[in-house]
């Protein structure tokens, strides 16, 4: 099997490494990823995938598989939404590597099919949208996306390489405050500062902080914050995200900063409205069963430069789907460590020749541990009786 991966690894180098390209030049953000969901369904489906596009009633997500009826289901996830914001024009770029996300989840599946085209279980390509934003996998989560598949595996570039990567569980909350509007030199006193309310809000988190653990992060922005200064402003409102090592404990944490909003329109007159900008998401499991495996498939195909410390990384939606499936999460280093995702110079690595000469490893990894998956019912079972070890701890 690793021999005939490695054969189709060779025969189709030039149409991996191009679906990198293809993205890397053709950046769109979250929600509106018509040019690079079109691309990569129309490659899935010349090369004999089923594909559902759209997916889910998300325009730009797409399910694909190409396996038998029966047997065990096992997912890649791609990612193809850019980041907004880079270079003298202040474009979207793929400054967090999603090209290569996409490449490498799509080039793992397209590898299996051309290697073993007879499989006895399927693989499936997720398309995700809007990582970066909304985090569209919790859309999916809500509409069963995942019910039927029995594990999930997905890498993403960073400094190094390191398959002990964690992730915080994130809440993104909306403050806005509406005050009432007024002279602001003649009759200031007639007015409702709907601005003193959000930066209230901003010294009360900020006074939070001695308080709060040391994995926790809360950091926002004033979304809006009057017309004039000779306006007392009648509407504000600022953004934050609260993030924690857990669910259990970001639940309280984010009480404590609505608490933080709470008071302060208590303290101006404000009205307050509270609601969330975007999706929530849980905090990351990777499944050591899975992490091995990958482990063992990944140096195989020439991947050895490990790093063993444990990696805290941001929040991502697949968080939320290791909740509820066995997933392998990790990061591949590309550049040296010179840069980080969402740096602009990590642009300068995303697409490079080592980029994709990691990019065919990983494709490689990936198909070779969903083979020894579908193949192994074994393995697999032992990869579910860890999952449900999990679930078992984190409800008692």
């Amino acid at each position: 099997m690793k021999q005939r991966i490695a054969e189709a690894a060779q025969q189709m180098k030039q149409e991996i490494t191009g679906i990198s390209n293809y993205l890397f030049n053709h950046p769109e953000l979250g929600d509106t990823e018509y040019q690079s969901a079109a691309f990569l369904t129309a490659l899935l489906r010349k090369e004999g995938f089923q594909v559902q596009a759209p997916y889910c009633g998300l325009k730009t997500a797409f399910r694909a598989e190409f396996g038998g009826t029966g047997g065990s289901r096992i997912a890649l996830l791609a990612e193809y939404d850019a980041l907004p914001g880079y270079g003298a024009e202040n474009k979207p770029a793929h400054a967090c590597g999603h090209n290569w996300i996409a490449a490498s989840a799509l080039g793992g599946a397209l590898l299996l099919a051309k290697a073993c085209p007879q499989m006895q279980g399927t693989v499936v390509v997720l398309g995700t949208p809007a990582e970066e934003t909304i985090g569209r996998k919790i859309d999916l989560l809500r509409a069963g996306a995942f019910q039927d598949i029995d594990a999930v595996l997905q890498m993403h570039l960073g400094r190094q390489t390191n398959l002990h990567v964690s992730a915080l569980a994130i809440d993104s909350w909306q403050f806005a405050f509406f005050g009432k509007a007024s002279h602001a030199a003649a009759t200031p006193y007639l007015g409702i500062n709907a601005l003193d309310a959000a930066n209230l809000t901003f010294a009360g988190i900020n006074a939070l902080r001695q308080q709060l653990r040391p994995d926790v992060r809360v950091h926002g922005i004033l979304s809006s914050g009057g017309e004039a200064p000779n306006i007392i402003p009648s509407y504000a409102a600022c953004k934050f995200y609260a993030r924690a090592k857990s669910r259990t404990a970001l639940d309280d944490v984010s009480e404590r900063v609505k608490n933080c909003a709470r008071g302060a329109a208590l303290m101006t007159g404000a009205r307050l409205e509270i609601s969330k900008f975007e999706n929530s998401f849980d905090s990351l499991t990777v499944n050591r069963t899975l992490c091995g495996l990958m482990e063992q498939s990944l140096k195989e195909c020439g991947i050895t430069d490990f790093v063993q410390e444990p990696e805290l990384t941001g929040s991502t939606d697949i968080g939320s789907v290791s909740s509820c499936v066995p997933v392998f999460y990790g990061h591949i280093g590309v550049g040296s460590g010179v840069a980080a995702p969402h740096e602009e110079a990590f642009l300068q690595v995303v697409n490079t020749e080592e980029a994709h000469r990691k990019l065919l490893q990983t494709a490689e990894a990936f198909a070779l541990a969903i083979a020894r998956l579908t193949e192994e019912p074994a393995l697999l079972l032992q990869v579910k009786q860890e999952f449900q070890q999990g679930m078992q701890t984190s409800v008692s």
